[in-house]
């Protein structure tokens, strides 16, 4: 069963041509070691919450955009190796890319897929 990766961030909404030229960069990174694909998504309809929501979820703030992202693997065991790789490659390391947001406020996580309707 194919494997995702799921991210949110909040992205300066002044950063977005450089967030996307990192979007670009990374998913060309992310498909050399294996991922299926890569899709990113710009907040456009992103209500805030009072208990939770995506833009408490990663303290968006004024001037910020939310942005949803994810990685589609072949399976776990793929992504697993595929992300080793990933981040031993020097295109990834610190100071290689400069970050277009706050990395300390993106929330990610592993997710296996249950159904594709």
């Amino acid at each position: 069963m194919p494997y995702v990766d799921g991210f949110v961030a909040a992205v300066p909404t002044a950063n977005k041509a450089a967030f996307l030229e990192h979007a670009r960069s990374m998913a060309e990174v992310f498909k050399e070691f294996g991922a299926l694909g890569v899709v990113d998504c710009w907040g456009d309809d992103v209500p805030p919450g009072k208990v939770t929501s995506f833009p408490l979820a990663v303290q968006c703030q004024e001037g910020e955009t939310v942005v949803f992202s994810w990685i589609t693997w072949p399976s776990r065991q793929a992504r697993d190796e595929g992300w080793s790789k990933v981040m031993a490659d020097p295109r990834t390391k610190p100071g290689a890319v400069e970050m277009p947001f706050d990395g300390k406020r993106l929330i990610y996580g592993g997710f296996e897929m249950v159904s594709s309707l």
